[in-house]
């Protein structure tokens, strides 16, 4: 099983990844990107796209062992796993959004020390990360502009899988973190047993 969760700057990912990695045991292997590859100095789209499916090729090692993999802690959208080359090898993919508002996002990203001028940006991806979420076909480009050129993007946008489209969401806009994270391994264990919404890459997308 391939765990994701996700959300924009400022939406927890990184405390959430370090406070459940410990709770969900040796079956369960917690990743972001940078545990699986160097990171450039200046990460691109591309490059977050060509280090996701590294992590998707490391979450086939352990699906072989009959363990399970969970990326926390960077912005990658669902759409870019499931048109990463190798997704459709997976069993499964199971993703939850932490979503944030303005408000909490901005004092967040201000208390941080993050570059006022990118916080336009920030808000934006975020808002984006939503309508995501509800929609596998909203504003593909965000996605797909100077994307990786070996990301299989028809096995995001095809019919059956944009059809079947289901992701958790967690508004951590008014939660203490250890609400959140309360919230995230209660999904985490739901995915695990199948009691949550799955999504398996279908190389028919007619």
């Amino acid at each position: 099983m391939f765990l994701l969760v996700t959300g924009a700057s400022g939406s927890g990912t990184s405390t959430v990844r370090r406070l459940v990695a410990g709770e969900l045991g040796s079956r369960v292997e917690c990743v972001e990107l940078s545990d699986v590859v160097d990171v450039p100095q200046a990460p691109t789209i591309a490059w977050r796209q060509y280090a996701t499916e590294a992590v998707v090729q490391r979450g086939l090692e352990l699906q072989a062992q009959g363990r399970h993999l969970l990326l926390c802690g960077d912005p990658v959208a669902a759409g870019e796993v499931l048109a990463a080359p190798s997704a459709d090898r997976l069993d499964g993919i199971a993703v939850c959004l932490l979503d944030v508002d303005q408000e909490a996002q901005t004092a967040r990203l201000s208390v941080r020390g993050d570059d006022p001028g990118l916080l336009v940006h920030h808000l934006g991806f975020a808002d984006w990360m939503r309508g995501h979420a509800r929609d596998a076909r909203h504003m593909p480009h965000v996605l797909t502009t100077r994307g990786w050129e070996e990301m299989r993007w028809e096995r995001w946008l095809g019919a059956r899988n944009a059809d079947g489209w289901a992701m958790h969401v967690v508004d951590t806009s008014r939660l203490s973190r250890q609400r959140v994270a309360h919230e995230v391994l209660d999904w985490c264990r739901l995915a695990l047993a199948g009691e949550a919404p799955l999504t398996r890459v279908r190389a028919d997308t007619g």
